[in-house]
Parts: structure tokens; C-alpha cells; sequence
């Protein structure tokens, strides 16, 4: 990935909002979940109020750094795939429990998902947290730093609320499965997102240092691109491949004419969209036709409707191959990542809060980033942070090589994490302070063009 476009200046609270408004603001009256107390605009509170409670979440996640240490190499050291992640879902909790907070396990259906709450009435804050690995190459994608970054967010934000006495909630959501299981789409189905008050959702992500220059150190809106996820399978007829040939009907013939017909496709497809696959089953033995093949493909486009166009052209070419080859078939859809949509006030804000501990942090990019989350889909339901913190790696290394998850267990990595963390927890404390700060959130959610 090449170095990010230099970040629009950052913005003063009065550039963000419109000053002029003299009376509660429409969309209090019109968006789903805002017309109550907690989001009117004369409830915002007092500047003392907000200054101290940024101080207590910041004092807090510095209180809480070596634990938070030991939380992260651990996750990192047990790495589990995608809905497997008991180990961490028990660190995690027990981690939780013994800095005072409940949790609930297994939470909207899914084992490895938990929540904990602190606060009451709304707005509501939920910060998302990851721990999922990769198969193979563990926290190449830097998961247990997510986990970690989320935690101490959390950790800030609730402290400092229970020592305000601010009203609103935060709550931490353990989301399972974003290489590539969907862990987010599922909790979207069962309802995670689906409160009324709901001011925001927020997490942040690893990347390699070497992506940035001019002294920005992250992200905060990374613009990632929407993906579908299929297998097909082809069905054939087996036969001896030397003695009665003619008898077969070769689903592997029906894999590499699919592979070979979408690499002559993409001389057509434009630059900035991307289709990859890999032959899962092709057979165990030369000698014998292969009665059944299996393909893995993502298929990546900037937006949903441009991704919905790209799946249709790769499925013409496997319902292509396979009438080619005689074979039946079958697709096994999974999950979609929607793209991710950028909240431009949320960013701004984010930037604003880590100026003030000394980070330059760029609003947004305003090239697509060519790989997909399912925070995505997250982005559809409410307004939604999604930043970006810097690890040392070296050159040419990046998210999902095998040397990128060495690098997310260094102690350096641990401090971008918990740097970024503070952000967030700012960020939190923010949407729950300035009824003027969700106003803008949902009006960009709902004016937001793909």
C-alpha cells in the first residue's frame, strides 16, 4: 500500500458545528433513537465536567498499562481461529472482573462473543473489540492489539464515567470471526446494533509504520473496500484416468477453467477492484478423474454495488467452466464485508483529542485501503469509527505476512495500541458529552454517499 494523502487540517469546534442553531437540533427530532434527554442539545456537559473525566480515563489506562501488557501477549501467544476463540474470551473476562467490571459470556448467540457495561440511560457508546488469528500464521493481522487497544479504551471511558457521575453508557462488545467468519454481520442479525441509543461504534486497527510520513502517527477514518466471500464446488464423475478416461467428467478441469477464466478477466476489471482464489480440493491422485473440485474466492470492489457487479461476471465464469466440463455446481455464500464508511465528525474529533496528547493524526484517506472488514457492515447500521494506529514492522512487510505478527507482540506495538486507545477513549467520552457531536455523527451516517 503506498503512503496515505497528507490529512485535511484539522477542524476547531466551532468550524464542526453551526453555531448559529439557537434551537434543539432537527435531527434530534427525526433520527431513530434520538429524541431523548440524553441527546438533547441543552443537556451537553459542563467543559469542567468533561475536562476531568478525560484526565480520569487517561490516568486510568496509564494505571492499568502493565496488566493491559500481560493481556495482550497473552491473546497474542494463544492464537485461535475464528469462533474458536475460547482462550481469549476467558483472559479477557478475567482480565475484566479483577479491574471491577461484569461481564456476560456468550452473548446474541455466539460462544465466543461477551459484553461489559458500565452507565445507564443514553447515549450509548460500543467499542468493538477483535481477537480472532489466522490460520497459520497467528496474529499476523494484529488482533490481540485490537483486543488490547478496545480493553483499555473501554477501561478509560468506563472509569472516568463511574468518577463523573456523566449520564450515558459504554460498552464493550466482543465480536468474534472478522477473518473472514462474519462475526459482526451475526451480531448484527441478532441485534447488537440495534439500540435505541446508540451515539456510536468505535474500534481501531493495526498497520505498518512504514505507510506513514510528514510525522502522522494513524488514521483516523481508513477507507475500506467491500468484499464477497464464496466457495463453489464442482461435481464430476470419477474414472481411471489411464484406462477409461472417457468415462470421467473432471471437476478439476472445471477449477482451472474457472481460474484461468477469471485471470483473463481482470484484464477488464478496473484498478482500484480485486478478485482472488485459491483450489481448496482438486483431487488426491493423478490417476484417478476428479469426481469433486472446491474454490475459495474473495471478490473486492470500493462499494457494495460495485462489488454486487464484479460477483455476477466471476460467477458467469464458474457456471461457464463447470457447463464446459459437464460438471454440476454449487456456490456456498458467505457473509458480504460491506465497505466502510468514513464519519467524518467522529474522525475529526479524534484527531482534535489525540492532538492534545501530542499525536498528528490524518482525518481520512482518501484512497480506498484494498482489504475488507466487517465493521463495514457495522458502518450501515450507526455512525462508526474505525482508526488506524502505526507498529514497527520492516519495509515490505504488512497486515497477514507471517513476520507481521512477531512484530505485534513488541513492546512498541503495545504503545501505539495503548496510545490509540486513549483516542478512543477520548472519543467515547466525547459522544457522551456533546449532544452536538452525535447530531453531526448521524447527520453524516444518514447523508452518507457511496
Amino acid at each position: 500500500m503506498s503512503a496515505y494523502p497528507e490529512s485535511t487540517p484539522s477542524t476547531t469546534t466551532e468550524d464542526k458545528y453551526n453555531s448559529s442553531s439557537t434551537s434543539p437540533p432537527a435531527i434530534i427530532q427525526t433520527l431513530p433513537g434520538l429524541a431523548m434527554a440524553g441527546f438533547n442539545s441543552s443537556n451537553a456537559a459542563p467543559d469542567a465536567t468533561v475536562t476531568t473525566a478525560l484526565k480520569a480515563s487517561l490516568d486510568a489506562i496509564d494505571a492499568a498499562d502493565a496488566p493491559l501488557r500481560e493481556l495482550n501477549r497473552a491473546i497474542h501467544d494463544n492464537p485461535e481461529l475464528a469462533y474458536k476463540e475460547f482462550f481469549a474470551v476467558k483472559t479477557i473476562s478475567a482480565f475484566l472482573k479483577k479491574e471491577g467490571f461484569a461481564v456476560t459470556e456468550q452473548t446474541y448467540g455466539l460462544e465466543t462473543s461477551f459484553t461489559s457495561e458500565v452507565g445507564q440511560g443514553g447515549p450509548l457508546v460500543i467499542i468493538c473489540a477483535e481477537y480472532d488469528a489466522l490460520p497459520g500464521i497467528g496474529h499476523a493481522c494484529g488482533h490481540n492489539l485490537i483486543a488490547t487497544s478496545s480493553i483499555a479504551a473501554f477501561l478509560g471511558a468506563a472509569t472516568a464515567l463511574k468518577s463523573s457521575g456523566i449520564p450515558g453508557r459504554v460498552r464493550l462488545l466482543g465480536t468474534p470471526a472478522e477473518e473472514g467468519g462474519g462475526g459482526k454481520c451475526k451480531l448484527i442479525d441478532a441485534g447488537a446494533f440495534r439500540d435505541k441509543d446508540i451515539g456510536a461504534a468505535i474500534m481501531a486497527h493495526p498497520v505498518t509504520a512504514h505507510q506513514f510520513s510528514d510525522g502522522y502517527t494513524g488514521l483516523a477514518g481508513l477507507k475500506f473496500i467491500a468484499s464477497h466471500k464464496f466457495r463453489v464446488e464442482y461435481r464430476g464423475q470419477q474414472a481411471h484416468a489411464a484406462g477409461e478416461p472417457w468415462n470421467g467428467v473432471n471437476a478439476l478441469d472445471a477449477a482451472i477453467t474457472t481460474y484461468n477464466s477469471v485471470s483473463m478477466l481482470r484484464q477488464q476489471m478496473r484498478p482500484d477492484e480485486r478478485v482472488h482464489g485459491v483450489i481448496e480440493d482438486g483431487g488426491s491422485v493423478p490417476n484417478v478423474i476428479t469426481a469433486y473440485a472446491r474454490m475459495n474466492w474473495y471478490v473486492r470492489a470500493p462499494n457494495v454495488a460495485r462489488a454486487d457487479k464484479l460477483l455476477a461476471k466471476v460467477h458467469k465464469c464458474c457456471e461457464a467452466a463447470a457447463a464446459a466440463t459437464g460438471c454440476e455446481i454449487n456456490f456456498i455464500t458467505a457473509p458480504t464485508y460491506k465497505n466502510l464508511r468514513v464519519n467524518l465528525p467522529l474522525c475529526k474529533q479524534y484527531v482534535e483529542d489525540m492532538a492534545t496528547i501530542g499525536e498528528k493524526i490524518m482525518v481520512k484517506n482518501d484512497e480506498s485501503y484494498t482489504a475488507s472488514t466487517d465493521m463495514g457492515n457495522v458502518s450501515f447500521e450507526v455512525p462508526s469509527f474505525h482508526g488506524t494506529f502505526p507498529i514497527p514492522t520492516e519495509p515490505n512487510v504488512s497486515m497477514h505476512h507471517p513476520r507481521f505478527a512477531g512484530h505485534a507482540a513488541t513492546d512498541d506495538a503495545h504503545r501505539a495500541a495503548i496510545t490509540c486507545a486513549k483516542g478512543m477513549a477520548m472519543l467515547a467520552l466525547r459522544v457522551l458529552t456533546d449532544p452536538r457531536l452525535v447530531e453531526e455523527a448521524w447527520k453524516d451516517f444518514e447523508n452518507f454517499d457511496d
